[in-house]
């Protein structure tokens, strides 16, 4: 089983284009004014999907890795990309700086290296 991709809820379908295009991705599928799909550098693709109102709760958090945190937060602030907390080491060796998209979903600028996958702490399987 691989993970195919990740769709987001979205209040204000214009707003959220704007703002994933503001992070640097590019968008590949437009049906307004309900749905967008976006692709990475890399080749993964996520998407948002309209709602009527936004979910109530935490929900999910979407993770974006990156190589460089503070040169890339750097940048989307220039952009207008306000974020929550700056990058700041965690204890799971992890560099991470959170923001949320116009919808209030959570997303994480992070890098983890082969930390993501390989952590000290790896169970062995």
């Amino acid at each position: 089983m691989d993970l195919n991709q990740v769709t987001l809820p979205c209040t204000d379908y214009a707003a959220s284009v704007t703002f994933y295009k503001q992070l640097g991705v590019l968008q590949i599928v437009d049906s307004p004014p309900r749905y967008a799909r976006f692709e990475t550098p890399h080749g993964t693709t996520f998407s948002i999907h309209r709602v009527d109102q936004a979910p109530d709760g935490a929900g999910c958090i979407v993770y974006f890795e990156v190589d460089d945190v503070d040169a890339t937060v750097g940048q989307l602030e220039r952009r207008g990309i306000k974020f929550d907390a700056q990058p700041v080491d965690q204890e799971w060796l992890w560099r991470e700086a959170y923001l949320r998209d116009p919808a209030g979903n959570s997303l994480c600028i992070y890098h983890a290296g082969p930390n993501r996958r390989f952590p000290p702490w790896r169970i062995e399987t």
